[in-house]
């Protein structure tokens, strides 16, 4: 069964502390209480996953929020495997993983998106996010501080 792994949960307990923080830095929002626990027992007991099905569900429900905020899928649209090859030069995933990826678990989704950042030698991590960035950075209209003044 795949987990959910220490570092995305470590990304949902930094997502709902930007959207509900502590109002007397020592309460914690439900949601943030109920990852802080599945975080804690992780590191008591060093592991580095969390089984998706045995999951609490007040922390499956936090994660999710977190999960759904985030990009669904690695595809830039440059698919290799359409070409034969076994994994994407594009999002660097399996033939398998393009293949069942709409059936996946969302705890399947991250293992691979993990796998393939880890590994960072598919195009969207080399020229092609470049410049997507400088796209981004591009259409992004500058701040009042690049305003002439008038």
């Amino acid at each position: 069964m795949p987990g959910i792994h220490i570092t995305d949960i470590e990304a949902a307990i930094n997502y709902w502390r930007d959207r509900s923080p502590s109002p007397d830095s020592v309460t914690l929002a439900p949601e943030l209480r109920a990852l802080a626990e599945v975080y804690a027992l992780l590191v008591f007991y060093h592991e580095d996953e969390a089984d998706e099905a045995s999951f609490p569900p007040k922390a499956m429900q936090a994660w999710r929020a977190w999960y759904d905020s985030t990009a669904d899928t690695p595809c830039i649209a440059i698919c290799s495997t359409s070409q034969g090859d076994a994994h994407c030069k594009g999002c660097g995933r399996s033939f398998d993983e393009v293949q069942h990826w709409p059936a996946m678990t969302a705890g399947e989704k991250r293992a691979t998106w993990r796998r393939i950042t880890l590994e960072a030698t598919a195009w969207r991590f080399g020229r092609y996010a470049d410049r997507a960035l400088e796209k981004k950075e591009a259409t992004v209209p500058p701040g009042p501080e690049a305003r002439p003044a008038g």
